[in-house]
């Protein structure tokens, strides 16, 4: 399985991004780092990281501040809950890698709330609801992993209404402002404060927050990323804008034209608990195809990527949906476990073509537009429609950790989510966010998410390349200009196919899809990979089709995982590389193309955690024949486009 040519020409490419920290400043852009590269190369962060300015993450014990997250992610170590007598974390962890680039992306909801009663020196700092916020005086003991969801979210909610008492801000942060502007204000001072620039360029720290709508317990939250630290005076939150429109046109207006050098983009997570709702097909009232368009053009321009995989689980696709058309049998990774919220209920019913809500609660049905790849498909039929895309989304990863320690991913050294809050095996480390940019500066990563030149992964550090073109050199995987042919001949992951002329066409397009499996560290090496796949989508008429295809790598090669040691059994590639040319194609028929990198099998984290502790003192999940004890990791590249 393994092809030393192409190893070592993929290994070169790797090693030239990984020996260097990358990153260009932002108040000069023709500033360059050391490693600037026209080639583009990849770069690992997190992009969805929660700290102690979030209502939920403080009310889990996390103490660590944004300033203490961009520490954790450049290689410091951090305390995470339980705390001790002072409010520290006893659990003290660092990740082995530093990332590249990380965002704080706290909830702007109760933003001002939060400061007023978790800082002393505020004036609200001893009222009663601030006390119940606290829980003051309460043992700190954490919740133990496998113990699920009971208890806490009744605990939590009551906690959260403290927040909108009229002593605090009344669930309004215009009552609040100040207290609003200073929780923003340490967001941005420490992204400044942690971002690296040129020449060294070893870590860039973006300025970010969450906008979390949550309607009727519907899950329908976008992080809000700036290109720079020119930023709006205050984030604009549901408190502010109650539909995702309206977020957007403010951010155009207030931000993108306002003529200040701000810039932003949004990425929705966890649409697969927006009960249908995240990718809706609506317009905002909008009657005629013309304003339908026009919609359809500003949320494109705003939206250009998706969070695909978190710890809330992957967002990929699932069997079995209404509508859908072919076959995947990998599809059926990392889901959400609805019992999670409301233990021994039945699995979701399918809402077909509708949609409900409750998601948050374990309520509702499970729609298809629940899925990145089904939405996807419904973009190319609304393009078809209305001559714009609203859903041409590049794929992204992250964690949504709520104990601000972005990049905390590891299977191997996960334990759960803050020690107190979410840990239910049913959820999962999360994954990490991949952006092929010229340097790892604020400015590129930036330009290269809009671009979509992105991917995530389930975790390890794969690195996948992802061309399409309508025509590829057939030795082209042996060559060591694989990104410079693919750049001259056709787009990366991302693009649109170029135009084609007939006989192109009857060809039909050909991709090329590269991989190189993560390295791992000498305590912990990374996983081989298994193999490579295309995924292809289209819509015709209300059904939804896809297709799967191998095209390096073998599915039968073997390899498995040591249930006793979690060692790694069998062969595998430390790098793959294969083209295909779409023997199926119709120009008449939009379509996408994504890859995905499979590796072989490996122990869970819950697999390794049981393993860790003695027989007698392994929690009764251990023994759960439900929990999964193996995983195959994975990466998704942003798709390739025709759209005729």
């Amino acid at each position: 399985m393994r092809d030393a040519p192409l190893e070592n020409a993929l290994t070169i490419l790797l090693l030239a991004g990984a020996a260097l920290w990358p990153a260009t400043s932002e108040a000069d852009d023709e500033a360059r780092c050391a490693h600037y590269t026209t080639e583009r190369r990849a770069f690992f962060g997190d992009t969805h990281v929660h700290t102690s300015l979030s209502h939920d993450a403080w009310a889990f014990d996390t103490r660590i501040t944004p300033e203490g997250a961009y520490r954790f992610a450049r290689g410091e170590a951090m305390g995470l809950p339980p705390l001790d007598e002072t409010g520290r974390g006893t659990r003290i962890i660092r990740i082995e890698r530093p990332l590249d680039f990380a965002a704080v992306a706290d909830h702007a909801e109760y933003f001002g709330a939060v400061v007023q009663c978790t800082l002393p020196e505020s004036a609200n700092y001893a009222t009663e609801s601030c006390q119940i916020y606290r829980e003051e005086g309460r043992p700190r003991s954490g919740i133990p992993m496998g113990a699920g969801m009971s208890g806490l979210t009744d605990s939590t909610y009551r906690r959260m209404g403290a927040l909108r008492a009229p002593e605090t801000c009344g669930g309004d942060d215009a009552d609040c402002q100040g207290a609003t502007d200073r929780a923003w204000r340490i967001t941005i001072d420490a992204a400044e404060r942690w971002n690296d620039s040129p020449p060294d360029c070893r870590f860039s720290a973006l300025v970010g927050y969450e906008y979390s709508m949550t309607p009727d317990l519907t899950k329908i939250h976008r992080n809000v990323i700036f290109k720079s630290a020119v930023v709006p005076p205050y984030p604009i939150s549901w408190a502010h804008e109650k539909t995702p429109w309206g977020l957007w046109r403010r951010l155009k207006r207030e931000c993108v034209d306002a003529g200040t050098g701000c810039d932003a983009l949004t990425i929705p997570h966890n649409s697969n608990l927006s009960n249908g709702r995240l990718f809706e097909i609506e317009y905002d009232s909008a009657g005629d195809v013309a304003g339908q368009a026009e919609a359809a053009r500003l949320r494109q321009r705003m939206e250009p990527l998706v969070e695909i995989m978190q710890i809330k689980g992957d967002s990929e696709c699932r069997p079995g949906m209404w509508g859908v058309v072919g076959s995947d049998e990998l599809c059926d990774f990392e889901k959400f476990d609805f019992n999670i919220f409301r233990p021994g209920s039945p699995p979701p019913p399918d809402c077909e073509d509708g949609a409900s809500e409750g998601a948050l609660m374990g309520k509702g049905c499970l729609s298809r537009r629940d899925f990145v790849r089904y939405a996807l498909a419904d973009g190319l039929r609304e393009m078809q429609r209305l001559g714009v895309n609203p859903f041409k989304v590049g794929a992204i990863a992250s964690t949504d950790g709520h104990d601000g320690v972005p990049g905390d991913v590891d299977e191997y050294l996960y334990d759960g989510e803050s020690g107190r809050a979410l840990n239910d095996f049913g959820f999962n480390p999360g994954g990490l966010a991949g952006v092929f940019a010229e340097e790892n500066s604020r400015a590129r990563l930036f330009e290269a998410m809009q671009r979509r030149e992105t991917f995530g992964t389930s975790g390890p550090r794969i690195v996948p390349r992802f061309f399409g073109a309508w025509d590829l050199p057939a030795d082209l995987c042996k060559r060591a200009d694989l990104v410079a042919q693919g750049d001259a001949r056709g787009v990366p992951m991302g693009g649109d196919l170029p135009q084609a002329t007939a006989a192109q066409k009857t060809r039909g397009p050909i991709f090329v899809v590269s991989a190189l499996a993560d390295p791992g560290t000498a305590a912990h090496p990374g996983n081989d990979l298994q193999r490579l796949q295309i995924v292809k989508g289209w819509a015709e008429g209300t059904t939804l089709h896809q297709q799967v295809v191998d095209v390096a790598g073998n599915a039968d090669n073997g390899a498995d995982v040591d249930p006793a040691t979690c060692a790694p059994r069998g062969a595998g590639a430390r790098a793959l590389c294969g083209l295909w040319r779409d023997p199926d194609f119709d120009p008449e028929r939009p379509a996408f193309y994504y890859a995905r990198v499979i590796e072989n099998p490996s122990c869970r984290y819950t697999a390794r955690y049981c393993l860790k502790r003695p027989e007698d003192k392994r929690p009764p999940v251990c023994d759960d024949p439900e929990v999964p004890r193996t995983i195959q990791e994975r990466a998704w590249t942003s798709p390739i486009w025709y759209e005729g």
